[in-house]
């Protein structure tokens, strides 16, 4: 059984925390204009980045370590409960759109499961054997690598995912938005992003959640370059799924090589569709079997294979 601290005890802990503490100046400010009120939320927000910015030698260093596992096949696995948990979850499922990553690379666990993404399950949050046994489920190996996300940094879940994954071997990432954490002592990197008080008093989807987002998206991109994901900035492993974008993909194409309309439907024809393959076979002159074959042989990288075509 997961042991419960009482609720003097929790409250205690609770005023320590920056993301919980009251802001008395703000104590009136639902007798204020709506557009003050904006003005007052949008001036917060402006604070987030230069939080997540103190934060960045830690941050690289953590993706780094993520690349380095997953260019080994491993995974990345977001845990994390309520706002913390939606936000790992959304960002994994935006990777295979974005980068045409397998779903099972990039992965989002909520405690409570996936109807915890539009209702609150009440104690899941509390539960590190829950984590652990969510944890369990994906048979965790050494080249995976797993972020705890809770913006006290205390969450019970997301300590538990760490504690556990790291005992299996996994690297782990805590990221939280208060100093000290129990969170980020628990796993090998941690990223606290300090983003001080919040608007309306211990709401950490508000600030703590912008923070939280900015530093996934960095996890998730910055990762995908690291494996050949992009083409400079472009995203040539973008997989077109809609018309939309089978409209991204022929831009990119064209982005990359400057070729006509015309040689991009073919290079596409030839590749079934795929931007990265297409790419190659223009600019590096070679059909699609080949720009297959050589896009394997240098681990998916655009720049290696063009370097290759080229020998």
């Amino acid at each position: 059984m997961t042991s419960m601290p009482n609720h003097g005890d929790l409250r205690a802990e609770l005023e320590t925390l920056t993301t919980e503490a009251f802001r008395p100046e703000l104590s009136e400010i639902d007798r204020l204009s709506t557009l003050e009120i904006a003005h007052l939320m949008n001036g917060e927000d402006t604070t987030v980045p230069a939080a997540v910015a103190a934060q960045l030698p830690f941050i690289a260093a953590a993706i780094d370590d993520i690349a380095e596992r997953m260019a080994r096949g491993g995974r990345l696995v977001y845990a994390g409960a309520g706002t913390a948990g939606r936000l790992g979850v959304l960002d994994a499922s935006e990777c295979p759109p974005t980068f045409n990553t397998d779903p099972s690379r990039v992965i989002g666990v909520i405690a409570g499961g996936p109807t915890a993404m539009v209702a609150s399950i009440e104690g899941a949050e509390d539960s590190r054997e829950l984590a652990a046994a969510d944890l369990d489920a994906l048979a965790l190996t050494a080249d995976d690598t797993v972020v705890g996300i809770s913006a006290s940094g205390r969450t019970p879940y997301a300590v538990g995912a760490v504690e556990h994954a790291r005992k299996q071997g996994a690297l782990t990432i805590g990221l939280s938005c208060n100093a000290h954490s129990a969170l980020a002592s628990a796993a090998d990197h941690g990223i606290e992003v300090v983003v001080g008080p919040e608007l309306l008093t211990g709401s950490t989807r508000l600030k703590s959640g912008t923070a939280q987002k900015l530093v996934l998206n960095m996890l998730s991109t910055i990762t995908m370059i690291r494996l050949g994901k992009t083409y400079g900035n472009l995203m040539v492993d973008v997989r077109a799924s809609n018309e939309k974008l089978r409209a991204r993909s022929r831009r990119i194409v064209a982005l990359a090589t400057g070729a006509s309309d015309e040689e991009i439907e073919r290079a596409l024809a030839a590749t079934d569709g795929e931007v990265k393959n297409a790419v190659l076979t223009i600019l590096g002159g070679v059909d699609g079997p080949t720009a297959a074959r050589l896009l394997e042989e240098s681990g998916g990288h655009l720049r290696a294979a063009l370097a290759a075509s080229a020998g």
